[in-house]
């Protein structure tokens, strides 16, 4: 399982762009709709967030099994965990 985290967490931060640039349009449409579209934005940055730490937990348990530090190593992480 921990294999297969750092490919989701690439998909899951492109989400969070794709959120923010919709959020950022609909916000210059519907300047009166702020506070919603805003939460939207929040919603989506929280949800990129627990996808960072997932990736972390997925490191720390390639660690734990193949004793290999893979953290920092950008999209060498997904060729290395698969």
């Amino acid at each position: 399982m921990a294999r297969s985290i750092a490919p989701l967490e690439d998909e899951v931060d492109a989400m969070n762009r794709e959120m923010y640039e919709l959020v950022e349009d609909k916000i210059r449409r519907n300047p009166d709709q702020l506070e919603c579209l805003m939460n939207f934005f929040t919603i989506s940055r929280c949800i990129e967030r627990i996808a960072d730490h997932a990736t972390n937990i997925a490191e720390d348990v390639f660690y734990m099994l193949e004793g290999d530090i893979i953290r920092h190593k950008g999209k060498a992480i997904s060729e290395e965990m698969g």
